[in-house]
């Protein structure tokens, strides 16, 4: 493993400090908790966003702190849950009165210590939502969406809710906009190269030089099969038809799409891998209106990429339209 760290025992460390000294006008680190970080803007009166999970997933999730965007971030372990503890202080951090509304990936460990951490929120009369994403249609079938993994479509149910805090929304009405951002929102990823854990520096998983992890994890998680390498054209085929059979039966034709790369996929691979899901999406008769392209969510050195798409309705459109700031995400209004 070659990685260019100090102590293993001081990755995280190291790393929120040097984030914090790169963007130390806007975010500070919790005097309450070393491991949150938030945003030095305040906007009073407005539903807090706090997000979080385990690392080795940069930019996300600290990435997205910022303007109507995230307001506190849970920082966790190399793939591990932030602790409840961590997760209450982030919770004081975004905590503007009008309660609080947390996003975090489907898994078992952020599920349970978000879930500690509303206990003891409302045991100090803060008012607070969970919305554990879970877009990943590859980790279970269609009618246990509840089940599946949360992966790259954190970046547009974040995006959203975010933006419909920013307006005033309550929190009720924030905590609906997120179940419906969940529903609409499905992914699908592929891994050619395990990423390795700076740990342990072992990797995630093991292929052969010419096989794909067909609907992997973002932590090295098994996909469905093991397959062959085929074109880009062929693999994008495929996996647009597992989209397909999520999506097709909506109304709606509008959609967002992401091409999120896993750490060391190259934007010349993932703009072809985007040119060839437009086209099917277009052939399909639905309208792409905004396409993100780059590495949101990672695993470490990862090869490979997901695919997101997002049914839009009028309202969701609207929140997807706000502007938005971060450090590692720029959302121009209405473009």
């Amino acid at each position: 493993m070659k990685k260019i760290l100090n102590q293993r025992e001081t990755i995280i460390t190291d790393m929120l400090k040097g984030f914090v000294k790169a963007e130390k006008d806007h975010i500070a680190v919790s005097k309450e908790n070393d491991r949150v970080l938030y945003r030095k803007e305040k906007q009073e009166g407005k539903v807090g966003i706090v997000i979080g999970g385990g690392s080795g997933h940069e930019p996300l999730f600290f990435g997205l702190l910022g303007k109507n965007l995230a307001d506190a971030v849970a920082v966790g372990n190399v793939f591990a849950a932030p602790t409840p503890q961590t997760v209450l202080a982030a919770i004081h951090e975004a905590n503007q009165g009008e309660g609080v509304i947390c996003l975090f990936g489907n898994y078992a460990g952020d599920v349970l210590n978000f879930d500690l951490a509303k206990e003891m929120a409302d045991t100090e009369g803060i008012a607070v939502v969970n919305l554990a994403v879970s877009d990943d249609i590859a980790s279970a079938p269609k009618e246990y969406q509840v089940d599946r993994r949360g992966i790259a479509g954190d970046l547009f149910v974040i995006k959203e809710v975010a933006a419909a805090a920013a307006k005033g929304y309550s929190l009720e009405r924030c905590q609906r906009i997120a179940q419906e951002c969940n529903q609409r929102t499905y992914s699908i990823g592929v891994g050619i190269k395990s990423g390795t854990n700076p740990l342990n520096g072992k990797p995630s998983f093991i292929l052969n030089d010419d096989e794909i992890e067909y609907g992997l994890g973002i932590h090295g998680e098994p996909g469905i099969e093991k397959m062959p390498i085929v074109s880009a054209k062929d693999l994008i085929k495929k996996m647009y038809l597992a989209l397909d059979q999520e999506i097709k039966a909506y109304v709606e034709k509008e959609v967002i799409v992401c091409v999120n790369g896993l750490g060391s996929t190259t934007l010349m691979e993932l703009y072809i891998i985007t040119n060839e899901l437009i086209d099917l999406l277009e052939n399909k008769g639905f309208l792409v209106m905004d396409t993100v392209v780059g590495n949101f969510c990672t695993t470490q050195e990862m090869a490979g990429f997901s695919l997101t798409v997002q049914i839009l309705t009028e309202e969701l459109k609207e929140l997807y339209q706000m502007e938005a700031t971060s450090p590692h995400y720029f959302h121009k209004e209405g473009y």
